[in-house]
């Protein structure tokens, strides 16, 4: 299954949770209702014992957090998503028009590079059959022919191994860096769904006198939550605009005739690297958007676990482009 697939996957399940929310909403009725009680009783006691006109005003803020909780999946959840939604499609349009121009550049790059390594006498044979055995029947029977035969075949061999293990460990940061955006994207699911079966019972207690921050945390919690993902967008198209720019002057430099390639891929690796550190980042650059409390300690050690895999991938990624490579090219 594609990754794109499983970010669907994601986002079905949220919508199939949210029946849950009515559930929680009748339980959540109760609890206003009693909080709503003590709330007004409060405030028409503290008037009359200050002889003082009672003030209509505040207390209609139970009957409205009451309205809220009665229709809390379309008047509330409805409503946030709604406002963020043209957020997230946004951010996602100008992912896919990055990572669409990086998919033709890097065809383009790819291209060039073969052709320019088929220009090359010394690595033609290497990557093309038709130039080995070209080089082959040029060769003789004599012993200096057929030890050098010997080592053609060493060489390409070796080329291959090298080029396999740099092609493998290229798949495998890959796969981290589908992975990170993937971890990223459930654990927000997850703490929307948690937030959102539990947003009636969070309407509740806010009605009761002491608890009115309540409400305000829900809000700005979901709503940080939310943004994770449009968060996580921009941050893939900035890495693709940068890989792009990067394509672009490969490209350049593979006009020229006399250009030798480098297929070591180091800049990409990198590149990968930091796309999988800077992943976890993202629920920090959210709350500089909109401050919310709670789930601290967990981001922070997300982010601590985040840069124990980024230590290791690099090296990892130091042992694959440098010892390996360097032994194999002796």
């Amino acid at each position: 299954m594609e990754p794109s697939n499983l970010h669907e996957v994601l986002r079905s399940v949220y919508d199939e949770m949210m029946p849950l929310c009515a559930d929680m909403a009748a339980v959540a009725k109760g609890v206003a209702g009693l909080g709503a009680l003590f709330y007004v009783a409060i405030k028409v006691w503290q008037s009359l014992s200050r002889a003082e006109p009672i003030d209509l005003f505040p207390m209609l803020r139970p009957f409205a957090i009451g309205i809220c909780i009665m229709f809390f999946s379309t008047l509330v959840l409805g409503s946030i998503n709604g406002v963020l939604s043209p957020i997230v499609q946004g951010s996602h349009s100008m992912l896919e028009d990055k990572v669409l121009d990086l998919n033709e550049l890097q065809q383009q790059k790819d291209l060039l590079e073969r052709e320019a390594m088929l220009r090359n006498p010394e690595m033609a044979y290497l990557i093309s059959d038709e130039e080995f055995d070209k080089k082959l029947e040029e060769l003789g029977w004599s012993p200096s022919d057929l030890v050098t035969m010997s080592g053609m075949y060493i060489e390409r061999e070796m080329f291959d191994i090298k080029k396999q293990i740099r092609d493998g460990f290229r798949e495998f940061l890959e796969i981290l860096f589908q992975s990170a955006a993937l971890v990223i994207d459930t654990i927000r699911t997850f703490f929307l769904i948690v937030l959102s079966i539990l947003g009636p019972i969070a309407f509740a207690i806010s009605v009761w006198d002491g608890f009115q921050t309540t409400l305000t945390q829900w809000l700005t919690r979901y709503i940080s939550v939310y943004l994770w993902l449009p968060v996580a967008d921009i941050f893939s198209s900035i890495l693709a605009k940068i890989q792009s720019l990067i394509l672009e002057r490969d490209i350049e430099m593979l006009a020229d005739p006399n250009f030798i390639p480098d297929t070591s891929n180091t800049v990409y690796i990198i590149y990968m690297i930091i796309g999988i550190i800077g992943y976890f980042t993202v629920p920090t650059v959210t709350g500089w958007v909109i401050q919310a409390g709670g789930a601290g300690n967990f981001m922070r050690n997300v982010n601590q676990t985040a840069t124990k895999s980024g230590n290791i991938a690099g090296a990892a990624a130091g042992s694959a482009t440098g010892n390996i490579s360097g032994r194999l090219l002796k």
